[in-house]
């Protein structure tokens, strides 16, 4: 299992957030790592979120049920930030589900050890700047997306920035996500093949 190195947090924090070695090195003395099987819950619905999360393997999706379905909210695959993070901060249960779509490995730093640096240095909140700056970017480009493209744009957009996601994920999921049936993206996929 690959450990937590203050390289690879500042590699993938990077695009949101430079910042010098220094600061992600303290922050990688509290990530520890944990392996998620297949279909295996994250974190269960009503239940309280408890960690800031980097996907360092596999795939991992968030799900709110709606009409006694589940509906897919969020899609992260390798190198992305994740937590859900509403009930991260609140520290109160939310209607959202963690799930491994794949043998995940993910880094991840607890609530209580993510205060314990807030507490200890300025270089703390600077980390819990970098989390949130990263979470938020990814979660509002979505949402942009979601109330401004078409679903066949929002189709075209995920094939052209993560590809791999038709080969690793259910179109079900994927259809969920784009926010269609799996019958419209059938349709999407044929007309624009």
């Amino acid at each position: 299992m690959e450990q937590p190195t203050a390289e690879r947090i500042k590699e993938i924090f990077d695009p949101f957030y430079p910042a010098n070695l220094s600061l992600w090195t303290e922050f990688s003395k509290y990530v520890q790592p944990r392996q998620f099987s297949k279909n295996e819950i994250i974190k269960h619905f009503n239940k309280t979120e408890k960690h800031i999360n980097i996907l360092i393997s596999g795939s991992v999706a968030h799900f709110v049920l709606a009409d006694d379905k589940e509906v897919c909210i969020n899609l992260y695959y390798e190198n992305q930030i994740f937590s859900e993070y509403l009930s991260f901060l609140l520290q109160s249960p939310t209607i959202i589900k963690t799930e491994a779509l794949e043998d995940s490995l993910i880094w991840s730093i607890s609530h209580q050890d993510l205060n314990s640096l807030y507490l200890k240095s300025t270089k703390g909140l600077f980390i819990g700047k970098a989390i949130s700056d990263a979470i938020f970017i990814r979660k509002q480009s979505e949402q942009i997306n979601l109330l401004t493209l078409s679903p066949s744009e929002r189709y075209l957009k995920l094939i052209k920035e993560r590809p791999e996601i038709f080969q690793r994920t259910s179109l079900k999921i994927i259809a969920s996500y784009l926010g269609v049936t799996a019958e419209s993206l059938s349709r999407i996929r044929k007309k624009l093949s």
